[in-house]
């Protein structure tokens, strides 16, 4: 591992807690110096001191400050190695007000710890190999998801999946590797020899494992960051009830008036454990109002910007010229076509419908029926649905730029092959390929990128 220790120095502690009010305020003590500076400021109730404690236990007492009692408060001990970080650990659990958690910290940095940076607690465990860096940054993730799909991916590589899949394909390149160099190495020896065609078979599964595992990150990047949405129709279709439906509650105007909407209603919500980025738009249709034609422009501009659009229809009309207008209007971008009003006798044309939209559903958006069959249509239109979410995703643009380049070093040394170079050059590449798997679980990592990974985190985790 090519990483210092340069930050591995002295006890630290910070607010592992929200910077909002809370029930709970929880201040972290990691280092060398943990239960020293710990007994500094907690008191006891029952006489006993934190260094006595064994491991993963616990002690009421209060936090005092200049002699002042600051807070009652419940002690954690947690032993290296079998800790977080690692390290000796004390957390101290105060009443959540923001005032209180912070004189609480105060008085631990009074008493000779400094405060933690960004992540050093994470990067901590991961130089004292508690957890590896895709490990570490699946921390991040998981505090980070805002959808059940992203907290999937993020707890299975929390949990090493992604992590013995890369490591199973590095033991492949490795044995490979030293096959070859003892190969070419001893020749006198009783080594068996190369063979090319097994040699091919080898890099072109390790190629298809990482190819497999770059196309779930650009689904996987789907449900980590959500996807700008925009609900599209003409005036009463039923845009605004639908949005209401998928918030949860009244976040859009509703009325039997068209031109109601004038202006776009942004919500984010989880739909198939997807975050969408939602906008509900004015209905688009041709108007005299000048005030309505400034928001049936803005809808047309976030149109443009759409990633996902649920086009919606009345299924209890037939389809009107301002619908056929819209439908040659939308990007090139997937779409869902909704007909709403399934409740209501049907008048629309679904099969023209279903021609023009492979993805389309039918809904009651005022009743709620129909939102597990538009919640599967997102799942299969957008391919969440074949997401491994327990045997571990690529999930951050460094991860997918080593895979990558881990791919062109495996395709460079099958194109070696192909044109019968000596073996020499194919151990090359296999050599680049192993570093590049090396470097995204961080066996074999820069401090830079170190750096990077864990100036990205939150203070106190």
């Amino acid at each position: 591992m090519m990483i210092g220790t340069n930050n591995m120095g002295g006890t630290i502690a910070a607010i592992s807690t929200g910077q909002a009010p809370g029930g709970i305020g929880v201040v972290r003590i990691s280092g060398p110096h943990a239960f020293e500076i710990g007994e500094k400021v907690f008191c006891p109730a029952y006489g006993r001191h934190l260094r006595d404690l064994p491991g993963y236990t616990a002690a009421f007492g209060k936090i005092q400050r200049n002699g002042k009692k600051v807070d009652d408060c419940v002690a954690l001990v947690f032993r290296g190695p079998k800790s977080y970080t690692g390290e000796d650990v004390v957390e101290f659990s105060c009443h959540g007000g923001l005032y209180l958690t912070r004189q609480v910290l105060h008085a631990v940095l009074d008493a000779g710890a400094k405060l933690a940076g960004p992540g050093e607690f994470t990067r901590r465990a991961f130089l004292n190999g508690k957890m590896d860096l895709t490990q570490s940054e699946a921390v991040m993730a998981l505090i980070g998801a805002e959808g059940s799909r992203a907290a999937s991916l993020a707890c299975a590589a929390e949990g090493g999946a992604l992590t013995s899949k890369i490591e199973s394909l590095a033991h492949r390149l490795e044995d490979l590797l030293a096959h070859l160099a003892a190969w070419a190495d001893f020749p006198e020896e009783d080594v068996e020899e190369v063979a090319s065609d097994k040699v091919e078979e080898i890099l072109k599964n390790c190629d298809s494992a990482i190819t497999r595992l770059l196309a779930g990150f650009e689904k996987g990047k789907l449900v980590r960051e959500g996807i700008r949405t925009v609900i599209a129709g003409r005036p009463n279709v039923g845009k605004s009830t639908l949005m209401n439906l998928l918030v949860g509650g009244e976040r859009s105007i509703v009325t039997p008036y068209a031109g109601t909407t004038r202006d776009v209603v942004e919500e984010k919500v989880s739909l198939a454990g997807v975050p969408l980025l939602l906008a509900d738009t004015a209905g688009i249709r041709d108007s005299s109002d000048p005030i309505e034609e400034i928001g049936i422009a803005a809808s047309r501009r976030r149109l443009e910007m759409a990633q996902l659009v649920l086009v919606i229809f009345d299924g209890s009309q037939e389809l009107m010229r301002e619908d056929e207008e819209l439908m040659d209007s939308l990007p090139s971008v997937p779409v869902i076509a909704v007909v709403n009003k399934s409740d209501l006798d049907q008048r629309i044309d679904l099969k023209f419908l279903k021609r023009r939209f492979p993805s389309l559903v039918l809904i009651s958006a005022k009743g709620g029926e129909g939102l597990e069959k538009l919640e599967e249509a997102l799942s299969d239109l957008l391919g969440t649905a074949e997401l491994d979410l327990v045997g571990g995703e690529l999930f951050t643009d460094r991860q997918h730029s080593a895979a990558l380049a881990a791919e062109k070093a495996l395709r460079e040394g099958l194109e070696a092959l192909s044109l019968e170079m000596p073996l020499d050059a194919v151990t090359v590449c296999v050599e680049d390929a192993l570093g590049a798997l090396y470097e995204l679980t961080g066996q074999r990592v820069s401090d830079e990128i170190v750096d990077k990974v864990f100036d990205q985190f939150c203070v106190g985790k």
